[in-house]
């Protein structure tokens, strides 16, 4: 039987970069031996994830995600709740598209991105779940993860990732610790935090250093908790951080856990971020669900230590001929 993909593509995403090439997409796909179709996301709350979730359903064996890092959290959350679940793709054209960089796809492209589809590679990724909801690359509480939401989108598609550091350093001034509650596999921190992240691959906020030991597929999350919210000791972090030099710092907890508790004390709010956008507020918990999702990665690029994953063949054996429908 023939196998279906379905593009699901935000097009305003990357100065609106992905439309003129679809036809070019598409056509990839089809050589990849899958009839190809395609749907615009809509101003429609959660557009991406209810088109992600009928494709699953209708049958599609495979659901690309084509656009910033909210198009692709939207299409896993369409995907992760459902007992049978097709493969997914990755075409990157927002931001800073975190996922994209890890997995090694071209996020300057998507023509390129598409042609990973060709290498004929796929990996067995970790999603995190987050009571009802998923995320696919990181989560966490605290002044820092908030910054995201500050910052206008028609902002952040003119200057890019400079827009979140121009935010971040407004915020730096008026940074408070939340009293935390965390309960993780080897222990608790019970105290004061300006805040926590769960990350699920090493890149985070463009930063490819935050968890540099980050192994792909393996079932856990690198849990780090910065204790400080001194502004001089904070911006000492971000410095150290940018080589990877953080994690042995007194002032950071660094350790891998499969689930997460986050609770605060005194009846302090504390709102939870998850993929870069607002995901509720504290109490929650975290659980990684290991090898959950299964997406096609230029997975020659990768370091062989940096996955513990199957590593498959995702292809369909009989190509079938080119054929592209609107």
């Amino acid at each position: 039987m023939q196998q279906r993909a379905r593009v699901i593509y935000n097009p305003v995403s990357g100065h609106e970069s992905l439309k003129p090439n679809m036809i070019d997409i598409l056509g990839i796909f089809e050589q990849a031996g899958y009839e190809t179709s395609a749907y615009a996301t809509t101003a429609e709350p959660l557009s991406a994830q209810n088109e992600a979730t009928r494709a699953a359903k209708a049958g599609f064996d495979l659901v690309v995600a084509a656009g910033g890092d909210g198009t692709i959290n939207q299409v896993v959350n369409g995907l992760a709740g459902l007992k049978k679940r097709p493969k997914m793709a990755i075409i990157p054209a927002g931001t800073t598209n975190d996922y994209a960089r890890a997995l090694k796809i071209p996020r300057d492209d998507p023509v390129a991105a598409a042609k990973v589809v060709l290498k004929r590679r796929t990996i067995k990724m970790d999603i995190g779940q987050a009571d009802d909801k998923y995320f696919m690359n990181i989560a966490g509480g605290g002044f820092l993860t908030e910054l995201t939401y500050g910052v206008p989108s028609e902002t952040k598609s003119i200057f890019g990732y400079l827009a979140y550091l121009v935010e971040g350093a407004k915020m730096l001034p008026q940074i408070k610790p939340v009293p935390m509650h965390l309960i993780y596999d080897d222990g608790e921190f019970d105290g004061e935090a300006s805040m926590f992240l769960l990350g699920l691959t090493n890149s985070i906020g463009g930063f490819e250093k935050v968890a540099p030991d980050v192994t792909l597929g393996d079932g856990r999350f690198s849990l780090i908790i910065v204790k400080t919210s001194n502004l001089a000791e904070l911006i000492r972090l971000i410095a150290l951080a940018l080589n990877g030099k953080h994690l042995n710092d007194k002032r950071i907890i660094y350790t891998k856990t499969h689930r997460l508790i986050a609770k605060t004390e005194n009846g302090t709010k504390m709102k939870i971020n998850l993929d870069g956008e607002y995901g509720g507020t504290a109490p929650m918990t975290f659980t990684n669900l290991k090898q959950h999702i299964e997406i096609y990665a230029d997975v020659a690029a990768l370091p062989k230590s940096a996955t513990a994953a199957e590593r498959t063949a995702g292809l369909p054996q009989t190509p079938a001929k080119p054929k592209v429908t609107d």
